[in-house]
């Protein structure tokens, strides 16, 4: 699918692999919205690349809706990439034995709402847009990509709330791929392995600790590159033939319990 002069929304896109992603769809002649909370370095982004920043939390309709319709009105939306999503680490159960000491269950859910119920929510949207878009030379809509974790299948200890927001969004591509087929949209998932983002700090204390993680990678020994990601999802944005598939972008890595 040709993307050229067409909209895409990508969420959590002002940083990582969202912002990695979001030059890679402007590098094709997309118009790319920045969907993200970090303002400043969202509309850094969306000046550099010629795109626009909206301001959107993945838990808020009504911004997800504005995100959609500044999209529209650039062009035919044709493209979302959903990579927005926050981590978190706690036990299921404390070692003291109290049930207040158990796993938060606030938390979860606030785990949930975000990886999960906003990653469905945006798709919900962004695809009753692109239903009205006319059918592109190879009978297409709009595209799709999600973006899970290996965690989805390899959770580590104390990745309960993380891992079953992830397996949730490995769960739903399949029928949402599905359902949109019917209007010409394809829903495809990338699930990183160990990528080198900003949530590992910067400095010579991090630079050691992700030599140390990269050591546990098959081949290439070392942390992926978000532009390594990113080229994963434009392939599935373009390639008309992939679709309801999870693909793990993850040098071979399979996590251990800890």
């Amino acid at each position: 699918m040709d993307i050229n002069g067409a909209s895409a929304i990508v969420t959590g896109g002002a940083s990582g692999i969202g912002a990695a992603t979001a030059r890679q769809l402007a590098a094709k002649g997309a118009r790319v919205v920045v969907a993200d909370l970090q303002a400043e370095k969202g509309e850094a982004l969306a000046k550099e690349i010629g795109g626009v920043f909206v301001t959107v939390d993945v838990t808020n309709t009504d911004q997800i809706i504005d995100a959609v319709n500044t999209a529209a009105d650039l062009g035919p939306l044709r493209a979302l990439v959903n990579s927005a999503g926050i981590g978190w680490a706690q036990r299921t159960i404390g070692k003291d034995g109290q049930f207040e000491s158990a796993h938060n269950l606030d938390v979860y859910k606030k785990v949930l709402a975000i990886n999960l119920v906003g990653t469905f929510d945006c798709i919900r949207l962004a695809a009753t847009a692109m239903s009205r878009n006319e059918l592109t030379d190879t009978g297409e809509r709009g595209a799709i990509v999600n973006m899970t974790s290996v965690a989805a299948f390899d959770g580590q200890i104390g990745q309960a709330a993380y891992s079953s927001s992830k397996g949730g969004v490995v769960g739903l591509t399949l029928p949402v791929a599905r359902d949109l087929s019917a209007v010409g949209i394809r829903v495809n998932t990338v699930a990183p392995g160990l990528i080198d983002t900003p949530i590992y700090g910067e400095g010579e204390a991090s630079e050691a600790f992700k030599a140390k993680l990269g050591e546990s990678v098959l081949f290439p020994h070392r942390l992926g590159k978000p532009e390594e990601l990113a080229s994963m999802v434009i392939e599935l944005i373009t390639n008309s033939y992939m679709n309801a598939e999870v693909v793990r972008v993850d040098g071979g890595i399979r996590m251990p319990p800890k």
